[in-house]
C-alpha cells in the first residue's frame, strides 16, 4: 500500500493572508517547515479509502522512521485473517485520532498472536471498577471487594495500565502497606501515651495548675489522629485474593495474559488457632490482661456458668443453641420455625440475616453446605419448646401489632432481630460473670469442643459446623483438640502390655487402669519385684 512523506510550511502571503504552500520561497531550505506522513490503510467494508496521517515532524529522518514503523505494524497480521487486519487498523486509527505514540512492534505482535485487545488502554483502576460492577456475589462479599479496591488497590496501583501491571508493582504496593503499618502503630502508641498524660496525677479534683496542664494535654490529644487498625497479614492476603480474582477475569476476557497477583509472595495470613481457657491461662490473663490467642474457647464448665447467668433471658435459647450446635450469628437470627422439627429433633439453617453497613438483609447461607440439616439433642429441644411457648405469649400480648416473620428468634413484636443486638446482649451477660472473655462467634468453637468431648471426631465436627471441607476443620481445630484428648491419650498408653508393673509415677497414679490392660498374673500369684529380679538374673 502507498505511503509518503511531504514537507509543508504555514507561511502566508502578507498581502492576501493566504497560505503560500509550495510556493513559499523558503522551502528551498530543508530546515524550513515541517514534515508529514501519510500511509494508505486497507479500505473499509464499503470500499471507501482510509489512511494514517501524522504531521509536525522536524526532520525528514524522523518522519521516515514513523512511516516505516506504521508499515511494519501493517505487516504483522496475516493478510488471510480479516479479523486481525481489522483489529490492527482500528489500533492505528485510534492512535492517529488520539495523537498517541505508535505502539511497540513486538508488544503488538505478542498481543495480536494471543488474541488480546490491541486498542484498550484501560488502567487497573478502571478495570477494577468494571469488574466490581459485574459481581453477583453476596453483599458482604462485594463490600469486602469494594473496601480492598477503595482503600488499597486503586490508590496504589490504579493508575497503572492493566496490561503493564507486573509482580514488581505488587511487591512495591505491599511493602508500602507494611511501611504504613509501622506509621499507624507509632501513631497509636503516641495516642495511648497522650491519653495517659491526660489523666490527673492524683485522685480527687485537680488544683488550678493541674487543670491547666490537663487542658493543654487534652488539646494536644484532640489534634492527634484517632486510633487506626493496621493492615495485618490476613487482610493483605485478602487484598491479594481480590486482585487475583479481578485479574483472572481480565485474562478470561483476553485483556491480559499474565496474572502477577498469583506470583507475589506474602507473609502467611492463617487464621488464629483456638485455645481453651485452661486454669493456667485464666490465671495469666487475670494477672496481665492479655489473651493467649485471638480466639479463645470456654471449657464445658465455663460455658455452663455462662448459661446459668443467661437463664431467664429472652435469648437464652439462642446462646444454648449456638454453643452446642454451632450456629453462626446470622444463621441464628435468620432461622425459620418451618426449618425446625422439634418432634424429630432436627434443624436446618437455610437462611441467615447479615448486615450491609448497619442495615440487615436476608440471604442464603454462607456456603451450600451451610444449609445442611443437623440433629438437636433432647436438651436443646426442651429449651426451644420453652422459647416457643414464650414467643406465643408475646404474640398474644401484641395481638394485631405482632409482625409474623416466622423467625425463631425475634424482637418482642415478632420483627427481625438485628444481629448486633444479639452480640450486645451476649456481652452484657458476660460482663455480669467472672468468666474469661470470648466473643459470640467463639461459641461455635465451644460447640466443636463439646462435640469432640462427647466422642465426635473431626468429621463429626465438620458436619456439625457445616464446614465446606475437612481441611478447614482440621486447620482450625488441631490446636484445640489435643486439650481435650487427655482421656484418649491415657487409654492409648494403657494398651501397651508389660511383663511387670511399671514403677513410674504415671503408673502409680492409675494402678487399677494399668493392671486391667496388662497380661500380669493375679496379685496373689505375682512375684515381688525383688523376686522377679532375682529370677531374671
Amino acid at each position: 500500500m502507498k505511503g509518503s512523506t511531504h514537507r509543508r510550511c504555514y507561511c502566508r502571503d502578507p498581502k492576501t493572508g493566504k497560505p503560500l504552500g509550495k510556493s513559499c520561497p523558503k522551502l528551498t531550505s530543508r530546515k524550513h517547515g515541517s514534515y508529514s506522513i501519510r500511509q494508505e490503510l486497507p479500505p473499509r467494508e464499503d470500499g471507501t479509502r482510509r489512511s494514517f496521517n501524522r504531521a509536525g515532524y522536524d526532520s525528514l529522518k524522523a518522519a521516515q522512521a514513523d512511516l516505516d514503523h506504521v508499515r511494519s505494524l501493517l505487516g504483522l497480521p496475516d493478510t488471510e485473517d480479516p479479523d486481525d487486519v481489522a483489529r490492527l487498523v482500528s489500533l492505528l486509527e485510534q492512535v492517529a485520532d488520539e495523537k498517541a505514540p505508535l505502539p511497540d512492534i513486538e508488544e503488538t505482535r505478542r498481543r495480536l498472536r494471543a488474541g488480546l485487545d490491541l486498542t484498550g488502554r484501560r488502567t487497573v483502576g478502571e478495570w477494577l471498577d468494571q469488574w466490581l460492577a459485574s459481581k453477583k456475589t453476596r453483599k458482604t462479599t462485594t463490600n469486602g471487594y469494594a473496601s480492598h479496591i477503595r482503600v488499597h488497590l486503586k490508590p496504589r496501583i490504579g493508575h497503572i495500565r492493566l496490561d503493564r501491571l507486573n509482580v514488581g508493582h505488587l511487591v512495591e504496593m505491599f511493602d508500602a502497606i507494611a511501611d504504613a503499618n509501622e506509621v499507624i502503630e507509632a501513631e497509636n502508641r503516641a495516642r495511648r501515651d497522650q491519653i495517659a498524660r491526660c489523666k490527673p496525677s492524683r485522685p480527687g479534683r485537680p488544683v488550678t495548675a493541674e487543670r491547666a496542664r490537663l487542658n493543654v494535654e487534652r488539646a494536644q490529644l484532640a489534634e492527634m489522629k484517632p486510633f487506626r487498625k493496621p493492615t495485618g497479614p490476613a487482610t493483605r492476603q485478602s487484598v491479594r485474593r481480590t486482585l487475583r480474582a479481578a485479574l483472572n477475569a481480565a485474562i478470561s476476557q483476553q485483556f491480559i495474559t499474565f496474572n502477577p497477583a498469583a506470583h507475589v509472595e506474602l507473609e502467611s495470613g492463617k487464621r488464629p488457632k483456638p485455645l481453651l481457657w485452661t486454669e493456667q491461662r485464666v490465671a495469666r490473663w487475670r494477672t496481665t490482661g492479655e489473651k493467649p490467642s485471638a480466639v479463645m474457647v470456654w471449657t464445658p464448665e465455663q460455658f455452663g456458668a455462662f448459661l446459668d447467668a443467661a437463664e431467664g433471658e429472652r435469648l437464652y435459647a439462642f446462646f444454648h443453641l449456638s454453643g452446642t450446635r454451632g450456629l453462626r450469628r446470622g444463621e441464628g437470627v435468620g432461622q425459620d420455625w418451618t426449618d425446625v422439627d422439634l418432634d424429630a429433633g432436627l434443624i436446618t439453617p437455610a437462611k441467615e440475616i447479615v448486615v450491609d453497613g448497619w442495615d440487615p438483609y436476608e440471604s442464603a447461607p454462607k456456603t451450600d453446605g451451610s444449609a445442611s440439616t443437623i440433629a438437636l439433642d433432647s436438651l436443646n429441644v426442651a429449651v426451644l419448646r420453652e422459647h416457643r411457648k414464650r414467643q406465643l405469649q408475646e404474640k398474644e400480648k401484641w395481638r394485631t401489632a405482632w409482625k409474623d416473620t416466622g423467625k425463631v428468634f425475634t424482637q418482642e413484636d415478632g420483627s427481625w432481630l438485628h444481629p448486633e443486638t444479639v452480640s450486645e446482649i451476649f456481652r452484657r451477660i458476660l460482663a455480669r460473670t467472672d468468666l474469661p472473655p470470648i466473643t459470640l462467634r467463639d461459641l461455635r468453637h465451644v460447640s466443636a469442643t463439646l462435640t469432640h468431648g462427647g466422642g465426635g471426631d473431626l468429621h463429626t465436627i465438620k458436619e456439625t459446623l457445616r464446614h465446606s471441607t475437612i481441611t478447614l476443620t482440621s486447620d482450625t481445630y488441631t490446636s484445640l483438640l489435643p486439650e481435650v484428648d487427655k482421656a484418649a491419650a491415657e487409654a492409648a498408653a494403657q494398651l501397651v502390655p508389660r511383663a511387670r508393673k511399671a514403677t513410674s509415677v504415671a503408673a502409680a497414679a492409675a494402678p487399677s487402669a494399668h493392671a486391667s490392660l496388662t497380661h500380669e498374673a493375679p496379685n496373689d500369684a505375682a512375684p515381688q519385684p525383688a523376686e522377679a529380679d532375682r529370677g531374671a538374673a
